[in-house]
């Protein structure tokens, strides 16, 4: 009895291929685009050493070491990260205020850190870590997180926490991505929906009076100590005014949409080809990063980004259903978070640049050059993986059963509830 209950316990599941597969494809298809939309900017400038492969040999690299990443979060058995969230969340929290005091300043933003030569991003180590705590949170109080004083307000309140952090540096693209994510966990994890709409309503006055006080210290302060404020200010007013009208002022804050409508725009039906678009020469800043499905656009035309976006929006959909089918709610919970933070930021970045919402400034998961976000949305997927392999061991057929008898008995949130309609679906 001894031995086979020890053979239950070191017996593994298959991984879900279909995932795995995706998510090897996404990345190799943002390698390509990456030297697509980078070669010709870094083989004319001495700054990059006029190497064309420069920025794809940095995303490589990165790529390798998200591979490790991903097979090594793959084969930690998913449970193990209850007991892991809580160091991580921690680590990742001191990263955060290292980063205020020490970071190093990028386009306005004090985001960086440096760590034995790598320059890291603590807010994309961010995002990982308060999907696990809040989806350990979430399942261990169960019934008693649609109580609003001891179940919702303390998750309100790290996810304050964190996003304050963050917009401390200040990253107004992460933030709003971080806290859109913890509403839908915190909606999937069967919140109360008059507590959220409240939460909704707070967030929103919030924004409206920290603006407003800004805009007027700003107008009341001496002008040599606000210069760099009003201009971060304008920056983001112009970009609001070019979302409403992009040929308002194509010389100056509507430049960049302009542009990115131009190339997509040029790609016409079928494109003109990989390497082949003339935007990303100069005229179209950060292509290989915030705009790099304008590139995808211009060079594979309005065929070849509905197909990518169809495999997009399938390896979603698939995430969805391995989350949905895992027999523990902790599970369950985390995969919707990794799935909808990929989602939300997918949309957040593509809808910038086709003009649908605002420019922001974030990556395309998987696609845009960048080494953390590259390395940290590997992980994420090995851990949903790691889920995917426990969805189909056969030891746990039984467990299964008595799960779904025991969850029909007490109330249950609309990701659990979901979850048990579909979970034979492979």
């Amino acid at each position: 009895m001894k031995q086979q209950t020890a053979q239950t316990k070191t017996k593994r599941g298959t991984p879900d291929f279909q995932l795995l597969i995706l998510t090897l494809l996404l990345v190799g298809f943002g390698l390509v685009m990456v030297f697509s939309s980078s070669s010709s900017i870094a083989i004319a400038s001495d700054k990059f050493n006029n190497d064309a492969l420069y920025f794809t040999k940095k995303q490589l690299m990165w790529a390798i070491i998200g591979l490790f990443g991903m097979f090594f979060a793959m084969n930690i058995r998913f449970n193990k990260y209850k007991k892991l969230y809580a160091p991580f969340f921690l680590l990742t929290t001191v990263m955060l205020v290292i980063v205020l005091i020490s970071g190093a300043v990028l386009n306005g933003a004090r985001s960086w850190i440096h760590i034995f030569g790598f320059s890291l991003q603590p807010a994309e180590f961010a995002k990982i870590a308060i999907i696990l705590y809040l989806s350990a949170l979430i399942t261990k109080k169960g019934e008693k997180f649609r109580v609003f004083k001891t179940g919702y307000v303390p998750v309100l309140f790290i996810v304050g926490f964190i996003a304050g952090l963050i917009m401390l540096q200040p990253d107004f693209g992460t933030t709003f991505i971080l806290v859109s994510t913890c509403g839908l966990l915190i909606y999937a994890g069967g919140a109360s929906m008059k507590h959220i709409l409240g939460s909704i309503l707070l967030v929103v006055l919030g924004g409206a009076l920290a603006f407003g006080a800004n805009s007027l210290f700003s107008s009341m302060s001496p002008s040599d100590t606000t210069t760099a404020a009003t201009a971060e200010q304008n920056y983001k007013i112009g970009r609001i005014q070019a979302f409403l009208n992009p040929l308002s002022d194509i010389n100056g804050g509507s430049l960049n949409l302009y542009r990115s409508l131009v190339a997509i725009g040029d790609g016409g039906m079928t494109g003109s080809g990989i390497g082949q678009g003339t935007m990303k020469l100069h005229y179209l800043p950060n292509a290989y990063n915030d705009f790099i499905f304008s590139v995808i656009g211009e060079e594979l035309g309005f065929i070849g980004s509905a197909l990518f976006l169809l495999v997009y929006l399938y390896f979603i959909w698939r995430g969805i259903i391995v989350s949905l089918r895992c027999p523990d709610p902790f599970g369950t919970l985390v995969g919707i978070g990794i799935m909808g933070l990929i989602a939300i930021q997918a949309f957040i970045n593509i809808g910038g640049v086709t003009q649908t919402i605002p420019v922001t400034g974030v990556t395309l998961p998987f696609i845009s050059y960048g080494g953390t976000s590259l390395f940290v949305m590997m992980v994420a997927m090995g851990i949903l993986l790691s889920i995917s392999r426990t969805n189909n061991l056969d030891v746990i057929k039984e467990e299964k059963t008595k799960s779904v008898t025991v969850q029909t008995q007490t109330r249950t949130s609309p990701a659990l509830r979901s979850r048990e309609s579909i979970r034979r679906i492979r």
